[in-house]
């Protein structure tokens, strides 16, 4: 089951554009680190996070989540340096997330300002940790993930959170 939130941000995404479902690739490792000391240049030394398929090392879309989860009240000033460093926001949600996109050879790194007040953002960390404590769930998703070769990306995305939504709410009584 999605939340009202969930099936709107969904209704953005497309119907036509197929996933593409790759092999784990370990220089992703090397890439996050990379641009993980890129932003400490110019944000200092603040949490910077690994996340998603790449951070678990298994297949996925290829692309490398990074994270910087910080409070509202200093959001607004990490989104202003990020813009002066990357450019526009590929998406930006006020006071929760922002979205930019960098290519380190050939490898998208997807560049997130995360608001770490946010219950959406709780969730994300409680299930990934989740899945690193609990082989069979992160065989399950290996599995959906596999499953989800060819879908639509709005479809393959539907998948993915109805199945964290049902861990979640298994094992935390959400």
């Amino acid at each position: 089951m999605l939340t009202k939130e969930q099936e709107n941000w969904l209704s953005h995404l497309s119907k036509e554009k197929v996933v593409e479902i790759l092999p784990y690739n370990p220089k992703t490792k090397y890439v996050f680190n990379k641009v993980k000391e890129e932003i400490e240049e110019f944000l200092g030394k603040i949490e910077i996070l690994h996340c998603g398929s790449t951070s678990l090392g298994i297949p996925g879309q290829g692309e490398i989540d990074l994270y910087i989860p910080t409070s509202p009240n200093i959001f607004i000033e990490y989104l202003e340096e990020l813009i002066k460093h990357f450019g526009k926001a590929g998406s930006i949600y006020p006071l929760k997330r922002a979205r930019f996109v960098k290519y380190v050879d050939d490898i998208k790194v997807e560049i997130f300002l995360i608001n770490k007040e946010d219950n959406g953002w709780k969730d994300s960390r409680k299930f990934e940790n989740y899945l690193k404590k609990n082989p069979q769930a992160l065989k399950e998703y290996v599995e959906l993930k596999g499953e989800s070769k060819g879908l639509s990306i709005q479809d393959y995305y539907r998948k993915k959170i109805e199945f964290i939504n049902k861990i979640l709410a298994e094992q935390y009584e959400l």
